[in-house]
């Protein structure tokens, strides 16, 4: 087939932390069609597309990670010879899965996997674990900053596929952003660009009608609607992302994760990213992500429909 400027492939990188989710991530990508691959050394790319491309493949997703290690130092820049090209078009967007050190030290001694970079003639695992993740960090810190990140320390396997599959189901946007509700006593997201601290508005927790809802329920979203801070707090931050996103835009940002956080991660953060990313949907790109309760187990979602009846 002969390539012409129309030829256009969109294609996904996934790399990342060993023990992140890549192979979860490959396995979303090839529900939503894309042709998928596993540990392709990072000289093969080039070839690799040329070859899908002459079958045809206008949508691939490759993952790469450190056990391709001598060839990552140059991978940044190959991939931006390759989007530059002009006798095809490429839609690249690059997915970084991270992970806290301590999940994936207990991931791995869950599995019994060896991690990659660890020496089998160690005589401290744990510290040799612990070690190669950390140089792990370094070898990827280049990749990681041009990246979408997606923290997958506390979310399940069903979260992070329904995850991928939402950012990438669709055509690629300019720029997307990426609103996520958590709960400060999970810890704040890895994923995050900006994070905002809203445990100081109105606690719907403490009305006993409202605590067993979230803030996608009406009756929550009324209670925050009346309550002049959380009104304030809306308006400054959506303030603060209109004034900066086009900046972020003509950086070559591609997303944005704006990450929302209370005590719980239940009412006041839920309430503000559903708002916001409706605020700014007519303009950009959106997504959502509830990291605490998208990952309600049927049985409580059950149980909270219950008492609110």
């Amino acid at each position: 087939m002969t390539n012409t400027p129309e030829t256009t492939i969109e294609l996904v990188l996934i790399t990342g932390m060993s023990g992140s989710g890549k192979s979860v991530a490959l396995t979303a990508l090839e529900d939503i069609g894309f042709f998928c691959v596993d540990n392709l050394p990072p000289d093969l790319l080039d070839a690799f597309v040329a070859l899908d491309q002459t079958h045809r493949a206008n949508k691939v997703a490759i993952a790469m990670d450190v056990r391709s290690a001598a060839s990552l130092p140059g991978l940044p820049d190959r991939l931006k010879r390759l989007t530059q090209r002009t006798d095809r078009k490429i839609l690249l967007t690059t997915l970084f899965l991270d992970a806290t050190t301590d999940t994936l030290v207990r991931r791995f001694s869950e599995t019994r996997r060896l991690h990659p970079l660890s020496l089998k003639t160690a005589n401290d695992q744990q510290r040799a674990l612990t070690d190669a993740i950390e140089y792990e960090r370094e070898l990827l810190a280049e990749l990681r900053d041009e990246a979408l990140v997606l923290d997958t320390s506390l979310i399940r396997p069903a979260q992070l596929r329904s995850h991928i599959k939402a950012l990438l189901s669709t055509s690629p946007a300019p720029l997307t952003l990426v609103f996520e509700s958590f709960a400060f006593k999970r810890g704040i997201p890895m994923d995050a660009d900006f994070v905002f601290d809203v445990r100081m508005l109105p606690n719907p927790h403490y009305e006993p009608a409202l605590k067993p809802l979230t803030g996608r329920d009406a009756a929550v979203a009324t209670y925050l609607e009346s309550q002049d801070e959380v009104r304030a707090m809306e308006a400054q931050i959506q303030a603060f992302l209109e004034q900066w996103l086009p900046h972020m835009l003509k950086d070559h940002r591609s997303y944005v994760t704006v990450a929302i956080g209370c005590t719980g991660g239940q009412h006041r953060s839920v309430y503000l990213v559903e708002r916001l990313a409706k605020a700014f949907g007519a303009e950009w790109s959106t997504r959502m992500r509830h990291r605490e309760i998208d990952g309600w187990p049927a049985a409580q979602q059950a149980q909270r429909a219950g008492s609110a009846s």
